[in-house]
């Protein structure tokens, strides 16, 4: 038998690298995990979901100081943005957190291999000059920013950036292009808006949100659009061109038209992510990628190369933090000789604006394409918490087969619907009917009974519409 440094090795450190390692490491093998970054954590902890929540929890509040909801609730304030502070929160949130992973690996005996690692063969890699194997590697290598063709990205000027440049920016711009409609530019552009930009959302397709429920879609058009957000919907960009500390982002109707030019102090890129593979030397053990560039693994997440896994962004799924982090325990747990599943079926997706916009499983559209469905519907305009609170934006939509009523998808737009969309996952993940959701108590007043509603309504039985 082999004799080799570590029975895991994990390369990659970001959520489901980091989970991966540490769960190895609690089943008995002894592990490593190699990371380039200065801090562990991946892109989530350091310059994505965790910095950006941050920055949109924080400028929440200074939206609502500014006189949203506390001014119809009495309470008379006027801010002042000190931006500085407000990024320094942000920074220090992601210090504790990163932290924490690192005294989690001392804590689990996880060797941390400082730097990045490159495939020698398939039990052996290279991590800053020095030699590694494992019986087992597991590849966590996460994504990052898509680029727009044509388009230059220079984040340390702070004119054309990526989301990472987005949350980096030392002043509120006066003019934002947001390119590309989908959770990051809607969330981050949210952030700049609150704060004082007039932001533009230039996205090519006909309705923001690729991949959501067409309901969803079109509301959430809706309450941007209310909200200050200027949407370009069916819209190409075609160039940008900086001059200084401006730009001119040139766009035209995706099916053809007339030219239009839209200034800007700031352009955010935000068209989606990619798997980071390159600089694996896969090549070097006969692992190739599919047509997206990206690993193919199977239901236990091997690849066709004995003893090399792979997890997270870098797989076919949603690039989603929560995804890759049960994709590390299920893979830890098939290494050490037990079962470890994911369900795809029931993963959710949040977008974290205000409203927060979440849904789990099938699209009404996508239902449709596998049969009857029948669907209830509840606005949280009729939800009595939603109406002491001053939230009145929203609905629940509960999709059902039409035979058996068992749920197939749930969608929300509510204040948080990123926690009331937990409910609904577990009530799928135990095969529930909209029935069984129906008849569960739920406690008055919460956001949560609009999931009760709607549920209702799917049979034609709510009671408060």
């Amino acid at each position: 038998m082999a004799d080799y440094d570590y029975d895991v090795l994990v390369i990659g450190a970001g959520p489901g690298g980091y989970v991966a390692a540490i769960r190895a490491a609690q089943l008995g093998l002894k592990t490593a995990c190699a990371e380039g970054r200065a801090t562990l954590g991946g892109t989530c902890l350091n310059v994505g979901c965790i910095p950006s929540k941050a920055l949109l929890h924080a400028s929440e509040y200074f939206e609502a100081a500014k006189g949203g909801a506390m001014a119809a609730m009495g309470i008379k304030v006027t801010p002042e943005l000190d931006l500085d502070v407000m990024q320094g929160q942000r920074k220090d949130a992601v210090k504790g957190l990163t932290g924490g992973i690192e005294f989690l690996f001392k804590k689990n005996k996880v060797d941390w291999l400082k730097g990045y690692a490159q495939f020698k063969d398939a039990h052996t890699v290279e991590v800053d000059g020095k030699t590694y194997s494992a019986k087992n590697l597991v590849i966590a290598t996460g994504s990052s920013v898509t680029p727009l063709p044509g388009v230059e990205i220079d984040n340390d000027k702070g004119v054309v950036v990526d989301s990472t440049g987005a949350l980096e920016l030392s002043a509120v711009p006066k003019k934002m292009v947001v390119i590309g409609g989908g959770v990051i530019g809607l969330e981050l552009g949210s952030v700049w808006r609150r704060l004082g930009a007039e932001v533009t959302v230039v996205e090519f397709l006909d309705q923001l949100l690729p991949g959501m429920d067409m309901d969803v879609r079109k509301e959430a058009a809706k309450i941007f659009k209310k909200q200050g957000m200027t949407l370009k919907l069916s819209t190409k960009v075609t160039g940008v061109e900086v001059k200084g500390k401006k730009a001119k982002v040139s766009v035209e109707p995706s099916k053809g038209g007339d030219t239009e030019t839209l200034d800007a102090d700031v352009v955010l890129v935000a068209i989606g992510r990619k798997p980071n593979v390159e600089g694996l030397g896969i090549d070097k053990i006969g692992l190739e990628l599919n047509q997206r560039g990206q690993i193919e693994t199977d239901h236990d997440f091997a690849t066709k190369v004995d003893g090399v896994w792979a997890i997270g962004d870098v797989i076919p799924g949603p690039m989603l933090a929560h995804k890759a982090e049960d994709e590390g325990l299920a893979v830890a747990e098939n290494i050490a000789g037990l079962t470890g599943i994911v369900n795809h079926d029931v993963i959710p997706g949040v977008v974290y604006t205000q409203p927060e916009i979440a849904g789990v499983g099938l699209t009404e559209e996508a239902a449709k394409e596998r049969g009857a469905v029948k669907v209830g519907k509840f606005p949280m305009l009729a939800n009595s918490r939603a109406k002491t609170n001053h939230e009145p934006d929203g609905f629940v939509k509960v999709i059902a087969d039409a035979e058996t009523d068992r749920v197939l998808g749930v969608w929300c737009i509510a204040s948080v619907a990123g926690t009331m969309i937990a409910q609904a996952a577990q009530a799928m993940e135990f095969g529930a009917t909209s029935e069984d959701i129906a008849y569960t108590c739920h406690a008055h007043p919460t956001h949560s009974e609009a999931i009760k509603e709607a549920a209702m309504a799917v049979t034609g039985k709510p009671i408060h519409i």
